[in-house]
């Protein structure tokens, strides 16, 4: 086992030097002092976007921070990339834009850890934040970012600007995404139509009841990233459960590659509760991901999923880190089903997930709620 171990290591800096995190990414940050809050209905978690330009070991960048119409934040910041550790040293620096109507405004330092698992990319670590009125400490926290193609917002000029230069660096090939490249080529989010949120206010959650701040004319309400809502991640997180359904037809012994059988009967519970159809897609290549995360506070939700009447997924926990499934399409078949069945309902009913479908160079995304009566099916077509 030692040989293997080593030759990860030698390996995984290889891969870093390759990679680049130019880009938007989006996620939440959540205050260390917030944990009485996450057994209730309310969400503490704040939206948190950034839109890096790497060019070496540093880059640029622009925060967003927002709650609802509570506060919203703009700010400029900066960084360093450690190409050997992968580790990611982000500092906010001059509001551009702010609003809050809950307290002092602060500013953060992210220290962040870069990792990736199939085409996903995460940015995961904690957070330390200061005063800008006086310099004290607003408190410190976790942060969860991930890889997105377009900005809630609108793309930043210098961002959409250094993606053309890296995908401009290898002329005729694909961009590719990751960390730390000196030239990579990276997918480019062309920027949008969106106006500018209104000013609102910059600020992290603050350990104390803060004192009234003051407050620009009300704001409609940020659009909210598509990301899938999620609790910290954890410092050692478990494996992404990934499943590769084949080409050929299933048969009922076949494992499914998951190194175990499944029952050549229709299992009781697609038999006796009730199938809802949620959604129906036309995509047209032979070959789609799914991507499954809890969509909404990580209360233990427990899935199984079954694609044409296999299981696939046995009892599998949602978390903010996907189920991954490749589904290969099969032009002959009407409609492929994906079943997804609620094992349990977690602790805040009902059981809720979301799917990011990937098909090509096209997305899609379902929100699905199951219960322990009711399951929830996906139907696919192909088309060439």
């Amino acid at each position: 086992m030692v040989r293997p171990l080593l030759l990860i290591l030698f390996i995984a800096p290889l891969l870093l030097q390759a990679q680049d995190i130019t880009g938007i990414w989006q996620g939440h940050f959540r205050s260390a002092g917030s944990a009485a809050m996450r057994n209730s209905l309310t969400d503490d978690r704040y939206k948190f976007e950034v839109q890096f330009a790497q060019k070496g070991k540093g880059f640029e960048a622009v925060t967003y921070s927002y709650l609802s119409t509570f506060f919203y934040g703009k700010a400029e910041a900066k960084g360093t990339v450690n190409i050997k550790t992968a580790k990611v040293l982000l500092q906010e620096g001059k509001l551009l834009e702010y609003r809050n109507s809950m307290g002092d405004v602060c500013i953060m330092t992210c220290f962040l850890q870069y990792s990736k698992s199939g085409d996903e990319e995460f940015l995961e670590g904690t957070y330390t934040s200061m005063n800008t009125r006086d310099s004290s400490n607003c408190g410190r926290g976790t942060v969860f970012l991930r890889k997105v193609p377009q900005s809630d917002f609108y793309t930043e000029p210098f961002v959409a600007k250094r993606e053309k230069e890296i995908a401009g660096s290898r002329p005729g090939k694909p961009p590719v995404a990751g960390i730390n490249a000196p030239k990579p080529a990276t997918k480019t989010t062309p920027p949008d139509d969106k106006a500018k949120p209104p000013a609102t206010a910059k600020t992290t959650p603050p350990a104390s009841p803060p004192a009234t701040a003051k407050t620009t004319p009300p704001v409609r309400k940020p659009v909210t990233p598509a990301v899938p809502k999620t609790t910290p991640p954890e410092k050692n997180p478990p494996p992404i459960s990934r499943v590769d359904i084949p080409k050929q037809p299933v048969h009922s012994s076949d494992s499914g590659g998951m190194g175990r059988k499944f029952p050549s009967i229709t299992p009781p519970a697609l038999k006796e509760r009730q199938n809802q159809v949620v959604k129906i897609l036309t995509v047209h290549t032979n070959e789609v991901t799914l991507n499954i995360y809890d969509d909404g506070a990580i209360d233990h939700d427990t899935v199984s999923v079954y694609v044409d009447n296999r299981q696939v997924i046995n009892h599998a926990m949602l978390t903010d880190r996907p189920l991954v499934v490749t589904l290969h399409l099969d032009e002959n078949t009407d409609y492929h089903e994906v079943v997804m069945v609620a094992e349990n309902e977690g602790e805040i009913p009902p059981n809720t997930s979301l799917m990011i479908v990937k098909a090509g160079d096209k997305e899609y995304e379902v929100r699905i709620t199951s219960t322990e009566q009711k399951n929830a099916v996906v139907k696919f077509q192909y088309v060439k």
